[in-house]
């Protein structure tokens, strides 16, 4: 870091990385979460889960800060986070929004089509019941519920090698994106994380630039659905996955591998840039 006074940003993945991709919990991460408090470190919740299923945890953790839902699908910032409107936000309730995603009836329909195209059903999240998504992923059903509510980001069942090399196509000739996270593979608009992500950086940066401060800026994830956000901040940090493994698609020169899984690592990595800031 630079001698000029800095603001530290923290822009996290969720499942797998500051919570256990078992449980859900973020209690391992418990002391770096109080030290990023006590810096005044923004904390920024960047997820693949919807608005209803970021807020309770946004919430839980005590953060007054904006998150990032739906692979980058739209940015949700807290009234009067910064001084003057943002360009493109909306007003929604207690948040101005900014969104970059393709709405999620286009990208279900896509989805039909591509599978017809290839000749495979594809299973997506609108075609589970709540039941079943709480049967894949281990959430309760009321979370379940809160996860199906999306918006920009169609999750469906992994495919094989071929298959999903063939709707990566299909998805590509339509300006759509495909990805990996940690469970699901997911077809969205031509926006990441790293999108919402530059945005966001770029709009602190400005308003701090007035106060002659500077923002620094950590990214924390565990997948290759993570690159674009790592891409984006001045540390990128990888935790490991649930089998102590890295995710080997993701590499870059300034990557710094958390010595633990998921929230464990997270903790660790966090506790070392602090004690060294």
């Amino acid at each position: 870091m630079s001698a000029m006074p800095t603001r530290m940003m923290v822009i996290s993945d969720l499942d797998g990385t500051l919570l256990d991709s078992e449980t859900y919990s973020s209690t391992a991460a418990g002391p770096a979460l109080e030290a990023l408090k006590k810096k005044g470190a923004c904390l920024v919740l960047a997820s693949s889960k919807t608005r209803a299923e970021v807020e309770p945890i946004h919430r839980k953790l005590g953060a007054n800060t904006p998150f990032i839902v739906e692979n980058g699908g739209a940015l949700y910032v807290p009234a009067g986070f910064f001084r003057a409107p943002l360009n493109g936000a909306v007003s929604r309730g207690e948040y101005e929004v900014v969104e970059f995603g393709t709405p999620y009836a286009t990208l279900r329909a896509a989805l039909k089509d591509i599978a017809s195209i290839i000749g495979t059903d594809i299973k997506g999240f609108g075609d589970m019941t709540i039941e079943e998504v709480a049967e894949r992923t281990g959430l309760t059903r009321q979370e379940a519920m809160l996860a199906k509510q999306r918006e920009y980001d169609e999750p469906f069942v992994p495919l094989n090698g071929s298959l999903i090399e063939a709707v990566c196509r299909e998805a590509t000739a339509r300006g759509l994106t495909c990805t990996r996270g940690g469970r699901f593979h997911h077809l969205l608009g031509p926006n990441d994380k790293g999108t919402a992500c530059r945005f966001l950086i770029q709009s602190c940066g400005c308003q701090l630039a007035a106060s002659q401060r500077r923002l620094y800026t950590i990214g924390i994830g565990d997948s290759a659905n993570d690159l674009p956000m790592l891409l984006s901040v001045d540390q990128p940090i990888l935790v490991q996955r649930p089998d102590g493994s890295y995710d080997p698609t993701v590499r870059l020169p300034h990557l710094l591998r958390a010595p633990g899984i998921g929230p464990v690592g997270w903790n660790a990595s966090v506790l070392t840039i602090l004690n060294a800031a």
